[in-house]
């Protein structure tokens, strides 16, 4: 079977997630997808960057498929992340979680959202019309002035 977490520099189509989550069992299938927006607090935004560690940001997408399914048990989830340079109302990641309900469904989706902004290594660069900045993790309570933290620096935390 496919991977059911991966990141990518080609666009998402939503589709790849729905269907490796879909079967027999679930009643309900909540896809989240998040979309480059034009403007963030007030500033233009031109265009994204979003970097990754790679292989260590699959690991932790995989690892909140597994918390989603100790948390809410009979789950499937399929999550997908752009990198490189994406434009406005591009896709920068789409959520698929199935759950026998939809209250299931819904919630795991926002846990998802809400995790990989927390814990995955996946670094954005805002390019604004006035400048550009480095935002140090997804919350976007951390900035990097002129870069993002190499995969050394990672491994010491």
């Amino acid at each position: 079977m496919a991977k059911k977490y991966w990141m990518t520099e080609e666009p998402i189509d939503p589709n790849d997630c729905i269907e490796k989550v879909v079967r027999n069992e679930a009643g309900a299938v909540n896809t989240f997808i998040g979309t480059v927006r034009e403007f963030t607090n007030g500033k233009r935004t031109l265009f994204l960057e979003y970097q990754a560690y790679v292989p260590m940001a699959e690991k932790i997408l995989a690892q909140i498929g597994e918390e989603i399914q100790e948390k809410w048990g009979n789950t499937d989830t399929a999550i997908a992340h752009r990198i490189g340079r994406l434009e406005i109302t591009d896709t920068a990641v789409v959520i698929a979680v199935s759950t026998p309900h939809r209250k299931d469904a819904f919630e795991a989706s926002r846990y998802a959202i809400e995790r990989i902004k927390e814990i995955v290594p996946i670094w954005k660069k805002e390019h604004w019309e006035d400048g550009t900045q480095w935002i140090g993790d997804q919350k976007e309570k951390t900035a990097y002035d002129d870069r993002i933290p190499s995969e050394e620096e990672m491994r010491d935390d």
